[in-house]
């Protein structure tokens, strides 16, 4: 991710904010994986890192057998920020993405308290797969892989 970041010629974000956990699963799982990626990321490219920006207010369901339309749902509402987010463009850090709902929904409320910019960076993004009737991540069907005939 560090080395993708260092070619980029456009300004860099101000902050890294964190995609938050509940504090229910942060006490259970002992530390947030994405501020765990976002401060070895802000000290490489000197960005501040604001992990109590955003408080995910909502305690959520685990994602992974969810589908598309039911992990918006899922995380909707389930984020506030703080007021001193006000004016900053931010770098909003999820460890994976798979169809974007929770980093979009923290992005939406980091807008709502008056973030001026916000981009979305992820360690990893998976690919969708029909198991749990989750529809494609693809914006066409032109844009998903091929799948190689014969094979």
């Amino acid at each position: 991710m560090a080395d993708r970041l260092s070619t980029r010629e456009e300004p860099f974000p101000e902050v890294i904010v964190p995609v938050p956990l509940h504090p229910t699963r942060l006490r259970t799982r002992g530390y947030n994986q994405s501020l765990e990626v976002a401060r070895p990321i802000a000290r490489r490219f000197g960005l501040s890192t604001e992990p109590f920006w955003c408080q995910r207010v909502r305690a959520t369901k685990a994602q992974l057998t969810l589908s598309f339309d039911d992990r918006q749902e899922n995380v909707r509402g389930a984020f506030v920020a703080s007021s001193a987010v006000a004016g900053k463009r931010i770098a909003v850090l999820d460890d994976v993405i798979t169809t974007g709902a929770t980093a979009t929904e923290v992005g939406n409320a980091l807008l709502k308290a008056g973030a001026k910019e916000i981009e979305i960076w992820a360690l990893a993004r998976t690919q969708l797969h029909t198991t749990f009737g989750v529809r494609s991540e693809y914006a066409s069907e032109a844009d998903a892989p091929q799948k190689k005939s014969g094979v």
